[in-house]
């Protein structure tokens, strides 16, 4: 979707369509302009109910010609008090909602209007162009009856017009990171292989004048990262590792570790066959990395970083491993197997020990969906959040409430560790049902030594059954936009 800039009155400027914000209790000038200029309309609706301001209503109008805009599409965002950046980015994907059901391809936006915080613009911004992405690319019916957006004219008074311009530009970037890692969830695990995760991570890297290295399998067993290998000797496709270098600052770098698993049948301890075909998600956390790099560098931002994505498929053949096997993991440490659908620890234990000796970094930081347990302890409105370090883990979290993208952590005490431990080998892949989510980050803090180090559990947020006001159904890009709060604030 195009962005443009008017300094034109919102009642004077000439569009398909005006958005604007309206609360319960306080309505403004350009509300009661309107509502005179359309003979008292939005009064008879607000008296009979049919659109109050109440939060998460959107509803167009026609103006029949008698103002310059030909729809007006209010958007409700409750009481006044009640408003933040949340409830401004929830209300502009309503509105795009409510713009795509009438299939109004351009129209002009005045909804940051209703806020006074300096970061209206970008946030109204992000809601509506994170609320009008789609995912068709398999679609080959009826292309031409297919809605798609066009432009979206931002209104904003002569002497804001380059902050404007700036935050919307800020925005643009920040949602091409989150379409990027949609994107990649979204393909199907035929196409997105650990060989496609290379690619991108390569193609990503020469648009951004980035570093970007692939260990190959060769390079892999050399190595010692038997943990990634082990994991993915049952499939056709062969595993690899993703290194990718930003150099925007000074100092150490911080690492970001993306789990990669582009199709989990769960191995040899194979999943029920229902729901499957969502297991294409399992490779959300590298797909986080690749966007929350991508943005970083079109951004420009004073941090070095770096992203580690350890790759795999776990499939099931005859050169599967297998429950009982013991892996001797990167660091040494001895594995043993007690069920192959817990494979997202192994290659990240491999890829963590392998960040924190190569580059030593200040902080690292894993996403992966790693466990149902955390979905079953959260549901689908917060990621899981676990560390060695109590300010990192603060500072995530202040991520995630500025951001929507909302965690919660979870503790990570030495007794929950018993269970991981085995009888033949150093530790063993899998543990008790009961807190599965924690045992699991458990076994991950035994590979990164004294670094900082945080752990996203994004099982239950990587992917919306439903539509939700600026996420549509689908892959919703979890941890871009919180890693990027998180970087922006280091």
């Amino acid at each position: 979707m195009n962005i443009e800039i008017s300094s034109v009155h919102p009642l004077r400027h000439a569009t398909s369509a005006l958005v604007l914000g309206c609360f319960e209790d306080d309505k403004d000038q350009m509300y009661h302009d309107c509502d005179a200029a359309l003979d008292g309309l939005l009064g008879r609706l607000a008296h009979s109910r049919e659109f109050t301001g109440k939060n998460g209503s959107a509803r167009v109008l026609h103006t029949l010609g008698k103002l310059t805009a030909e729809r007006l599409v209010l958007v409700g965002l409750g009481k006044k008090k009640d408003m933040s950046p949340e409830r401004l980015r929830q209300g502009a994907g309503n509105a795009v909602s409510a713009l795509r059901g009438a299939r109004v391809a351009s129209f002009t936006s005045a909804l940051h209007m209703a806020s006074a915080a300096p970061d209206a613009v970008e946030n109204a911004a992000l809601g509506m162009l994170l609320g009008s992405y789609s995912f068709e690319q398999y679609k080959t019916k009826e292309k031409e009856e297919r809605f798609g957006f066009d432009t979206m004219t931002v209104l904003l008074p002569p002497d804001q017009e380059q902050a404007g311009h700036e935050a919307l530009q800020q925005a643009q970037i920040v949602c091409d990171g989150v379409s990027l890692a949609r994107d990649l969830v979204s393909h199907p695990g035929n196409v997105v292989t650990p060989a496609y995760l290379a690619e991108a991570a390569l193609e990503l890297a020469q648009r951004n004048g980035l570093e970007c290295r692939v260990y190959e399998l060769a390079e892999l067993e050399q190595m010692g990262m038997n943990a990634l290998i082990g994991v993915g000797k049952g499939a056709a496709v062969t595993p690899r590792l993703i290194v990718l270098q930003y150099r925007g600052g000074k100092g150490r770098p911080v690492a970001l570790v993306g789990k990669g698993i582009t199709f989990d049948s769960g191995g040899i301890s194979i999943k029920p066959g229902a729901g499957m075909e969502a297991m294409k998600t399992d490779m959300a956390g590298s797909a986080a990395v690749l966007g929350t790099l991508e943005a970083a560098a079109r951004l420009k931002l004073p941090v070095n970083l770096v992203g580690v994505i350890p790759t795999a498929e776990n499939m099931p053949d005859g050169n599967a491993f297998k429950p009982g096997d013991i892996l001797t993991s990167l660091s040494g440490t001895t594995i043993e197997i007690t069920n192959t659908d817990a494979e997202g620890r192994l290659i990240l234990c491999d890829a963590l020990h392998f960040a924190r000796q190569q580059f030593k970094p200040a902080a690292m930081v894993d996403l992966a969906t790693l466990t149902g347990a955390c979905v079953v302890a959260l549901g689908h409105e917060a990621s899981g959040l676990m560390g060695n370090d109590q300010r990192l883990v603060d500072a995530l979290k202040r991520a995630g409430d500025e951001t929507g993208e909302r965690v919660w952590p979870l503790p990570l005490w030495e007794e929950y560790g018993e269970v991981m431990k085995s009888d033949v080998a150093d530790l063993k892949n899998a543990g008790s049902r009961d807190g599965g989510a924690i045992s699991a980050g458990w076994f991950l803090k035994q590979f990164v030594g004294d670094t900082r180090w945080a752990h996203l559990d994004i099982a239950g947020t990587a992917w919306n059954d439903k539509a939700r006001p600026y996420g549509p159904k689908g892959a919703t890009g979890v941890g871009v936009r919180l890693l990027l709060e998180f970087l922006q604030a280091r």
